[in-house]
């Protein structure tokens, strides 16, 4: 009863102040937590961000006039009733379900293709954190910079009289005062204490016709009553201090952030062609990302990978019950044997141009789905482990065709409801040899255009050219679908050869390609959503004939099932199937049965850096013939954030 009362009296007296100082402790403790805050954990589940401070235990009422109260600066007791609308919106405002579902897709959308950084990861990259947002205000000298404050707003004669008289408040990095924000008990001491230290400021320099007795007062009594949180944040301060200084002597770089994933994978595959040719496993890859900005707005991504995780089917030893081998279906995002050699995987820098656009230099190991957006949330993972357990189920396969290369890619988003990607990369640039180089080798480019926001649709083209050899010493690459689809699919030269009544070394010739993909993801509430695409691929082997390739999918996404952070999904569809093949002499004993591929993985997060996702996936038609039997990949991944 007796703070009830304090506080009753202190609205009553001085209204004024207590008003004031009630708005502006959202915008000290904002400034707080934007511009001067550093997060102490004391346990992996707890947060402190304090500013640093010096207590005032008292305040001194000597040499202040009696005149010129405060209060004249106060609103009228009659507006009372407008006191309790703008909490009333602020609660009403932190419902988490009004959420739009743009929100809960940015990790799959958008933090992926800017970072190049696997869904889920919970450090945020450096250069998301821009400078502008990062730099504190001056300090606030008329209330006019406060963009969302205005004369009608029902305290706006007492927050004026706070910051012209006694310059305590500071607004938000981005300008705004955000005065309708809920508060705790210490967020209110905080600002309390901000405000004493500029009244022991100007009591010390004498000001005069500032401060009056009844002021001052008023104030001693909000310090007695919250005395104890003023000493805990006092505490508080004396740690940080010293954590800061040890961070400070410590730290790795000022401008470099690590982002590292670390996967240890369990797997099989089951079926009566298999049996005895795929053995259990337990295999790893591991990423570190080294994420730089220069300006708070650009990133230098430079990614070292090392990994052992050889494909299950997709190697030689692996023959199906027709003869034929070498399928990339069912495989693993992150698989890739590199006999955990370390490499440098990714050499990426992008930048703003203007404010709708972003612009990537890509000098290594590019592929289109790095920058431009596959319209698959929480499928999408950028081959990471923290989204889809296969390649094919994260993006429309046309995106992989002429990977790995070196280029440019603009990225144009003049609305939430429209946005572009354009993309050019060449797996022959670093080659100055005949027929190669950045333009006169293999490469790829992509156009695409994707509408809407929760509710997308994507239209993408990518016309490609690749040599097909592999054979001249030039280092250029066939033609492939990036690991996914039939080994007829990727224009296979030895496995066209069995259904062909040509030799693979005729077969392997110059592709020409082009690509058509729609897109869509229909997000029909942040807990549900519906994912899926078409492909086809219109193939041409120079001198030779033509080639169709299909492929299609349909996605089912449940975020958050059970916990936050958790998501599973089943998707099923075709994987990029050769369905159509125009050669000289024609096809003998060609099956184009479409290449089914059914998925179903549960991601569980065990905290927030460790997540366990089961999953299987069940092979129906593997390499397009439904004579060979199902195949059946099962799979525990353990994936590892820091």
């Amino acid at each position: 009863m007796k703070r009830s009362k304090i506080s009753r009296n202190i609205l009553l007296t001085s209204p004024a102040i207590f008003s004031g100082i009630l708005l502006i402790f959202s915008s000290v403790v904002a400034t707080a937590q934007e511009t001067q805050s550093i997060a102490v954990s004391s346990d992996a589940n707890t947060s402190i961000s304090v500013t640093p401070v010096e207590l005032l235990p008292s305040v001194s009422t000597a040499q202040v006039p009696e005149n010129n109260s405060v209060a004249t600066a106060a609103l009228s007791i009659q507006q009372k009733e407008h006191v309790e609308q703008p909490f009333q919106q602020s609660f009403a405002n932190t419902n988490s379900t009004d959420l739009p579902i743009e929100t809960a897709q940015k990790s799959s959308e958008e933090q992926i293709e800017e970072t190049g950084i696997p869904t889920g990861e919970i450090i945020t990259p450096y250069s998301e954190v821009e400078t502008s947002q990062n730099d504190p205000l001056d300090q606030v000298t008329n209330v006019s910079q406060l963009s969302d404050v205005r004369p009608t707003d029902w305290a706006y004669e007492a927050l004026r009289s706070l910051v012209e008289r006694y310059g305590c408040i500071a607004g938000y990095p981005d300008g705004t005062f955000r005065g309708n924000r809920a508060m705790t008990r210490y967020e209110f001491a905080a600002g309390l204490n901000a405000c004493l230290q500029q009244v022991e400021r100007l009591t010390q320099t004498g000001s005069q016709g500032l401060l009056t007795k009844a002021d001052l007062e008023t104030l001693q009594r909000l310090v007695d009553e919250f005395r104890s949180e003023l000493t805990v944040l006092g505490t508080r301060v004396d740690t940080l201090e010293g954590r800061v200084a040890f961070l400070e002597d410590h730290q790795f770089s000022t401008t470099t952030k690590l982002v590292g994933e670390a996967i240890f994978g369990v797997a099989d595959a089951f079926g009566d062609d298999i049996d005895g040719q795929v053995n259990t496993v337990l295999h790893d890859r591991v990423r570190l990302n080294f994420l730089t900005s220069f300006s708070g707005k650009d990133q230098l991504q430079i990614r070292l990978q090392a990994g052992n995780a050889t494909p299950l089917l997709a190697r030689a030893g692996v023959t199906l019950q027709d003869g034929s081998s070498g399928t990339q279906e069912g495989r693993f995002t992150y698989d890739g044997d590199a006999n955990n050699n370390v490499f440098i995987d990714i050499l990426r820098y992008r930048f703003p141009l203007g404010k709708t656009a972003t612009v990537q230099i890509l000098a290594n190991n590019a592929l289109h789905h790095y920058y431009a957006d596959t319209v698959n949330p929480y499928l999408e993972g950028l081959a990471g482990g923290e989204n889809a357990i296969s390649r094919f189920a994260e993006r429309n396969p046309i995106y992989r065709i002429g990977p790995f290369g070196a280029g440019a890619a603009l990225a144009i988003k003049p609305s939430n409801n429209l946005r572009v990607d354009l993309g050019y990369i060449s797996n022959t640039a670093s080659n100055p040899g005949s027929d190669n180089g950045l333009f006169n080798g293999n490469y790829s480019g992509i156009a695409q255009v994707v509408l809407g926001n929760r509710f997308k649709i994507g239209f993408t083209y990518v016309h490609a050219y690749d040599d097909g050899s592999n054979t001249d010493g030039d280092g250029a690459n066939r033609f492939a679908l990036g690991g996914t689809g039939t080994a007829f699919a990727n224009l296979n030269p030895a496995q066209l050869a069995r259904v062909t009544n040509l030799p693979a070394s005729v077969l392997s010739r110059p592709v020409v390609s082009n690509s058509y993909g729609i897109q869509t993801s229909l997000g029909f509430s942040p807990k549900f959503l519906i994912n899926g695409w078409v492909g086809l691929t219109e193939a041409r082997l120079i001198g030779l004939g033509d080639a169709d390739i299909w492929n299609f999918a349909v996605g089912f996404v449940f975020p958050d099932l059970g916990k936050k952070g958790n998501i599973a999904a089943i998707v099923a569809g075709a994987e990029p199937t050769l369905r159509g093949l125009n050669v000289p002499g024609g096809t003998r004993n060609f099956n184009r049965d479409f290449a089914y591929h059914i998925e179903g993985f549960y991601k569980f997060k065990v905290n927030k850096n460790i997540s366990i996702t089961p999953g299987v996936i069940w092979l129906t038609s593997p390499n397009q013939n439904d004579s060979n039997s199902d195949a059946i990949i099962g799979t525990i991944r353990t994936t590892f954030i820091f």
